[in-house]
């Protein structure tokens, strides 16, 4: 039987999957933080850094104001206390350890030639063995990052990867180096998988990939609450056949509950532990990397809200602004501000604010409580209202 829902259901299905909704902890400790490390899956990790970098901010919009260092503990701390790992899932993410034999499916694909960047796939077969040196160098040495190779500083984009760069790159795709940790800089330091990811994970057995695709699905449907099926395919990324496969299989399962929504075109899947609250009463910056948004259609869906980011569109084209968040209140989408961090001035610039349609009377001061909060998180001492306001 075929769940039938409104788009109120299925945006309230939507949030409380997501961890919003319910009351922000007083203070928050390592345990909230595992819970929602732990619902969302992964943290998009991004370089850009005009505010703060983007795997921080899904946590602060959920929890409120915590501890930066709490997620650089778990993710890059010592190896009896780390509780995450980097790699490529929706895209580079930090993920709960328990999703590393879920991936090494991934990881096999590349060390065959198979997954990754065409430029990276020649280092699996004919250049195979200068990427063996380069892993009998970290294997000598211990952590070394692309700046410590003869090619000097990394950069960014990888375009503009050197050569060591790209052979690191290769190694941490085939699952042979992973992250370490990361300098001041956020530049990545590379070690073998072995030093850095516990001893009883790696001892996890390796699931077939079809075993591995039903658990991501899965556990994308518990992360989304409600999703079609390209929504559940994005979360992860997985293709279109292994993916078809596992939502057949957890149909017939049980886990997944057939669902429509009224005005959404594709059907959708529901699941079963999936919660309808008869109310949310959320209010959080969402940054554009977020998995409640970072699904531009399924927001349009969910919200009737249209974004993107437009930090590559010239700066007299853009609509909102340059690194731009939407503001969620209620249920709602209700605004959306252009934030900055100005570090030396100590201040939480907001290049400009529009609110949306129908936007309710308290917006504005809830928004402004709300900017005061993330002023404090990110240790500034006062919001400055700039450039437009809409």
């Amino acid at each position: 039987m075929t769940e039938s829902l409104s788009p109120a259901q299925a945006r309230r299905i939507a949030l409380a999957a997501q961890g919003f909704g319910a009351a922000r902890p007083r203070t928050v400790g390592q345990a909230h933080l595992k819970r929602t490390v732990e619902r969302l899956a992964l943290h998009q990790i991004d370089s850009v850094n005009v505010l703060s970098r983007a795997h921080y901010l899904p946590a602060f919009s959920r929890l409120g104001n915590y501890d930066r260092a709490l997620l650089d503990h778990a993710a890059w701390g010592p190896k009896r206390a780390r509780r995450m790992f980097e790699y490529w899932a929706h895209e580079a993410s930090l993920l709960p350890l328990d999703l590393h034999p879920l991936l090494r499916w991934r990881m096999a694909e590349a060390d065959r030639g198979e997954r990754g960047w065409t430029g990276l796939r020649p280092f699996a077969t004919e250049r195979r063995g200068e990427v063996e040196a380069v892993l009998d160098r970290i294997r000598r040495e211990g952590p070394l990052a692309a700046s410590d190779f003869e090619e000097g500083k990394s950069r960014s984009g990888w375009w503009e990867w050197g050569d060591s760069k790209r052979k690191l790159e290769w190694l941490f795709w085939a699952g042979h180096i992973t992250t370490a940790t990361r300098r001041n800089s956020f530049e990545r330091v590379y070690d073998l998988t072995e030093r850095v990811i516990p001893a009883s994970i790696l001892a996890l057995p390796t699931p077939g990939k079809a075993t591995a695709h039903r658990a991501l699905i899965e556990r994308a449907a518990r992360a989304l609450g409600i999703a079609t099926e390209g929504d559940l395919r994005d979360y992860f990324r997985t293709g279109v056949a292994d993916s078809k496969a596992a939502i057949t299989e957890l149909a017939e399962e049980g886990v997944l509950l057939p669902a429509s929504v009224k005005g959404w075109r594709k059907p959708a899947w529901l699941h079963r532990d999936a919660r309808l609250p008869r109310k949310v009463s959320a209010r959080a910056l969402l940054v554009p990397f977020d998995p409640l948004i970072w699904e531009r259609a399924r927001a349009e869906r969910l919200f009737d809200f249209r974004y993107r980011i437009e930090i590559y569109t010239p700066a007299e084209k853009r609509q909102h602004g340059y690194y731009v968040l939407p503001f969620l209140l209620g249920d709602r989408l209700v605004a959306r501000v252009d934030l900055k961090a100005d570090r030396q001035t100590r201040q939480l610039l907001v290049q400009s604010r529009h609110l949306e349609q129908g936007a309710p009377a308290e917006t504005i001061d809830q928004l402004g409580e709300e900017l005061d909060l993330m002023a404090a998180w990110l240790g500034l001492d006062r919001v400055q209202m700039k450039g437009s306001e809409i």
